[in-house]
């Protein structure tokens, strides 16, 4: 299913397809354990069982024990992000915010992959990205990321 906004009142606007539920419920209760190397492995599971839910790279990437490994884990779920706005109608231009809660998972991956491009020392990709994440929604940063 394509969610393409066309309107005349600036640039389309792209909405992700929402993930089943049984996914979402199986992310969220696997966030809620406390061990972090159990939590991670829980996390790692679901990636392993969806390699294309883009909120479970971006929680796998959160959770890297080093920068280079949460760098890997946001530039897979980016670029798997990139391929699914492409399939839904986005061709990279246009807004994708996160007001709609089925980019989130794209856009967390983006913003973790600005911030260990910093980490690591990436300058030109931490200002690519950033420059792209407000590209993609004006109001960027949502308050949720602190």
């Amino acid at each position: 299913m394509t969610n393409l906004n066309l309107g005349t009142s600036g640039p389309p606007e792209t909405v992700l397809p929402p993930v089943r539920d049984d996914i979402q419920q199986q992310l969220d209760a696997a966030l809620e354990i406390a061990d972090v190397d159990a939590r991670r492995d829980a996390v790692s599971a679901i990636v392993v069982a969806q390699p294309r839910y883009l909120d479970g790279w971006a929680r796998l990437g959160e959770l890297g024990r080093h920068p280079i490994e949460r760098y890997a884990a946001f530039r897979v779920g980016y670029h798997r992000g990139l391929d699914t706005l492409r399939q839904n109608g986005w061709r990279g231009a246009g807004y994708v915010r996160w007001d709609h809660p089925s980019n989130r998972g794209f856009l967390r991956a983006l913003h973790g992959l600005h911030l260990a491009a910093t980490e690591i020392g990436e300058a030109d990709e931490a200002e690519r990205t950033d420059v792209f994440l407000r590209q993609l929604d004006p109001t960027w940063p949502p308050s949720e990321l602190g």
